[in-house]
Formats: C-alpha cells, structure tokens, sequence
C-alpha cells in the first residue's frame, strides 16, 4: 500500500463523513446529503479558514482510507505552551490493522511537534477499548478524566 497524508480538500468531504457515518461507536449521526452539505461545507470552511486547524485525508491513489483533525491550542499554562489536540481519528474499517491509524498519529506527531507543540493530546469514547488498546501501543497515557456537557 501507498499511503500519503495530506490536508483536506472539499471534493473529500463525502468520503470523510463517509467514515463518520460508517462508525456505529460514535453515535454522532452523520451523514452525506444534499440536506447535510450546507452543514459539512460551512464547517469545512471554519477548518481551512482557522489556522489553527488542520483536516488530513490518509489516502491510497484517490481513495480517502482514513482522516483526522489536528489543533493547535495556545494555553497560558506552561509558561504560554502550545497544545496538540487531535480529534475524530477515522480508518475506513476494511483498511484497519494497516497501519494507517499509526501514519495518521505519526504525521500529527510531526505536525504538532514541528508547530512547537511540547505534547499532543486526544479523547477517546469509552467504549473504543480497541483504539484504547492502539492509542497505548503508540505511547499514549491516560493522564485526565474528561467531561462532556450537551448545551
């Protein structure tokens, strides 16, 4: 397999919510459709605006195999330290165990370590023991108890 990362581009945007709505985990209801676009296009648009963040594809030829966001965060702690904040990590599930998950976390390590960033953090669904189990093998400690609130 060759695979390249590279950042988003609109023309992904169905094969991106594509992965999101084949994940049975996530329960975030996505889809794609002419109703949805407007949605997915203005987000899209706030990502590429920001620069701050950053959409990939990890791709094989013009097939979009995985895809992850990666922000960057200013902080005051750590005397004004840069976090890493990584987000909706998606591997097409035929292509898992590939690893196209590592590459992924491997270019946002790189993105994020380059961008000055001293560490780079992500959340995962409680329910994910096996990306729980990924996560760990590439160095990853839980270190935080997070919270969500619905507004």
């Amino acid at each position: 397999m060759t695979l390249f990362i590279r950042e988003a581009q609109a023309s992904d945007l169905p094969a991106i919510i594509g992965l999101h709505a084949a994940d049975r985990t996530g329960g975030h209801g996505d889809h794609w459709s002419e109703v949805t676009r407007p949605a997915y296009e203005a987000a899209f648009a706030r990502i590429a605006a920001s620069p701050d963040c950053t959409l990939f594809v990890a791709m094989e030829r013009e097939t979009v195999l995985g895809s992850f966001q990666l922000t960057l965060i200013p902080t005051i702690t750590g005397r004004g330290g840069l976090r890493a904040k990584v987000e909706s990590v998606q591997v097409a599930e035929a292509t898992r165990g590939q690893g196209i998950g590592a590459a992924m976390m491997a270019h946002a390590e790189r993105v994020a370590r380059e961008a000055g960033a001293p560490f780079i953090e992500l959340t995962s669904n409680k329910a994910r023991t096996d990306a729980h189990r990924f996560y760990a093998r590439l160095g990853y400690g839980q270190s935080h108890l997070g919270f969500k609130k619905r507004l």
